[in-house]
């Protein structure tokens, strides 16, 4: 067992959260169920499910759920790409934010690698 708040990439991924959840405020009122909703919960499952793993009693359940947070932050790569792409995000917040999920997803992958039964 963990403590995920010292994990620099439950930090980062944390972090994250946070400026999606502001850079979506701005979304269309008719996105708030769609993808308003969706963005955010990708991006918030990811730091979640560190710290779920974390919270588990074997490194092959942690494994699993930093694969799982890893999906999340592929999920939030793409929703990021259509908020651009349908204009509701400008081209240097989806640049930054797309920056930091790149950061995360490469920290998850590498954390993976080291566990266990790692690829």
């Amino acid at each position: 067992m963990h403590n995920f708040r010292n994990l620099v990439v439950w930090q980062k991924s944390h972090e994250l959260v946070l400026r999606v959840y502001t850079a979506t405020a701005s979304y269309p009122e008719t996105e708030r169920y769609g993808l308003t909703s969706q963005t955010r919960r990708s991006a918030a499952s990811a730091p979640a499910n560190i710290a779920e793993g974390c919270g588990r009693y074997s490194r092959r359940e942690l494994r699993r759920f930093m694969t799982i947070a890893s999906g999340s932050t592929s999920e939030l790569d793409y929703q990021l790409l259509l908020g651009l792409d349908l204009g509701y995000l400008n081209e240097s917040t989806y640049a930054e934010l797309q920056k930091r999920t790149e950061e995360v997803k490469k920290m998850l992958f590498s954390y993976i690698k080291k566990l266990p039964g790692g690829e």
